[in-house]
């Protein structure tokens, strides 16, 4: 007797009509009878558009800048590099103008609400520029600032310096207080609803810190903090340190949870509307809720360093082999991929238009149009990279527009 294998069977068609021309249904429901799993593959992705592109640098290492693109209320978009010129351009891929510090430029530019643009440089310098590009001041370090700035509701400028100090400026350049923490700090600061500024340090400690400048509190972690926190609505931070641990603290300075990664994290968190964190974690970007829960990542081949960005239509990520991919906030699907000429250094930027400005280690500023609906930052405290496409580090300041 000859056995009949259901899976020759089926391939063979129904009487002797060719399987491509068989009734779709009629497939599905013995494939459904056979016990077999039937999966929908998901959509390939679509193609975002590049709408133009800037060169900013052309020649190693001035084109690895960790700067990230920030937007002024007008459309103007400052970018930084490491050769130490910081760029102002126009919407439409033209250059406005440029301005030359006197070294390397590995801060993020912060927008002050009368158009100055502040960010720090490796010529130990903090500086002050117009909107029109001229110097309006700079301030003497003792030695980098690589940390970016944020800017307080009345105007004080914070940031601070490989010389183991904290700074708090005024907006017309003179010091309003000093602190001296015992250790670098490049990781940029973040202001709370309440005034409160928070930030960490190469000494292991999380700072929290009174406008008036006096420690409210500090968070001792395993290892340095580089890593710039995220606020939550409720005033939860958020910070990684290279301990391995994302960490989530009241606003009294007491541990809510940490999760650990498994990886030494120096990337800084995002969040969604629903304040689940996004950061690079190893050969993925990974996520975990508010409650400190792992909800799984989206995997690359590569390790990543970039922070993402999350907008309303997803999560945008950058992934290897020259691209930025935009992500379902489930990881689930990949809705659209655009092309770089290298891979990202530093976090996309999303406008309220849904515009993209993200910087490829080609020493080109891109600006990048998903396709489909607009698509604007996420409806959350920290969408983006320093809060908001301003940069300036603080809850409450919505995007540029």
């Amino acid at each position: 007797m000859n056995s009949c294998h259901p899976a020759k069977s089926a391939a063979a068609g129904v009487q002797g009509m060719p399987l491509s021309a068989a009734r779709p249904a009629f497939w599905l429901g013995l494939l459904l009878g056979l016990g077999l799993a039937v999966h929908a593959e998901p959509p390939p992705p679509l193609t975002a558009t590049n709408l133009w592109k800037f060169p900013l640098a052309s020649s190693y290492p001035y084109n690895k800048s960790k700067s990230t693109p920030a937007l002024a209320s007008d459309g103007t978009i400052y970018q930084a590099t490491f050769d130490g010129t910081l760029f102002a351009i126009r919407p439409d891929g033209k250059e406005k103008w440029r301005f030359k510090a006197g070294h390397e430029i590995k801060s993020s530019p912060a927008i002050a609400d009368d158009g100055t643009i502040y960010f720090g440089s490796r010529d130990r310098q903090f500086y002050a520029v117009t909107p029109d590009g001229q110097l309006k001041w700079r301030f003497a370090t003792g030695a980098w600032v690589d940390s970016s700035p944020a800017i307080a509701q009345q105007g004080a400028v914070y940031f601070g310096s490989w010389d183991n100090h904290f700074y708090a400026l005024n907006p017309d350049g003179s010091l309003k207080w000093k602190l001296a923490v015992g250790g670098i700090v490049d990781s940029s600061p973040a202001i709370g609803a309440d005034g409160t500024i928070y930030f960490g340090a190469h000494n292991r400690k999380f700072y929290a810190v009174n406008p008036d400048g006096t420690v409210r509190w500090t968070f001792l972690t395993g290892a340095e903090i580089i890593s710039s926190p995220a606020i939550g609505a409720g005033g939860v931070i958020y910070f990684s340190s290279l301990d391995g641990n994302l960490y989530a603290l009241n606003p009294d300075g007491k541990e809510q949870w940490r999760y650990h990664s498994g990886a030494a994290l120096d990337s800084s968190p995002v969040l969604d509307e629903n304040e689940n964190i996004f950061l690079p974690v190893n050969n993925a970007t990974w996520s975990v809720s508010k409650t400190g829960q792992s909800r799984g990542g989206w995997p690359s081949a590569i390790p990543i360093e970039v922070s993402p960005t999350v907008a309303t239509g997803g999560v945008y990520a950058s992934q290897p082999w020259r691209t930025l991919a935009g992500v379902t906030a489930d990881f689930t699907q990949q809705i659209w991929v655009a092309t770089l000429q290298g891979n990202l250094t530093a976090p996309p930027v999303v406008t309220a238009a849904g515009i993209i400005y993200a910087v490829g280690e080609d020493g080109v500023l891109y600006a990048i149009q998903p396709p489909g609906e607009r698509s604007p930052p996420a409806k959350s405290s920290w969408p983006m990279f320093r809060a908001n496409a301003r940069h300036t580090g603080r809850v409450g300041n919505p995007a540029a527009k």
